[in-house]
């Protein structure tokens, strides 16, 4: 396994003891959804009652000008709609649903964005 993918697996695991702190069940991680996307956790918010797919992004240390969230750029996010709209057609989930982004940098979350904004 590559140091990038060591780095990755690390903060989603990160991401989902953060996740279950808040009081969310976990219910899948790495996911594949169709022939080449991946969910990296899908829970569900127990206060909001929907499911939420969390994109994580990780760093293994802390910089400003590289933070992990400038990776969910345009195309990752067109893909996690895509794998999300995919998800609940194939499982045939009729309730609401969400994306996340959790982004993981030194070893703690640094932010949490609910309903990851498509602009």
């Amino acid at each position: 396994m590559t140091l990038q993918a060591t780095v990755g697996r690390r903060g989603e695991e990160i991401a989902a003891k953060y996740l279950e702190s808040l009081g969310y069940e976990i219910r899948e991680r790495n996911v594949r959804v169709g022939p080449k996307d991946e969910v990296d956790i899908i829970a569900f918010d127990v206060g909001d009652h929907v499911l939420v797919f969390a994109e994580v992004k990780t760093r293994s240390k802390a910089d400003r000008d590289f933070r992990p969230e400038l990776n969910a750029g345009n195309v990752k996010k067109e893909k996690l709609r895509r794998s999300a709209r995919t998800w609940v057609a194939e499982h045939e989930y009729d309730g609401g649903y969400r994306i996340d982004l959790i982004c993981v940098a030194n070893g703690k979350v640094s932010e949490h964005v609910r309903e990851l904004p498509w602009e």
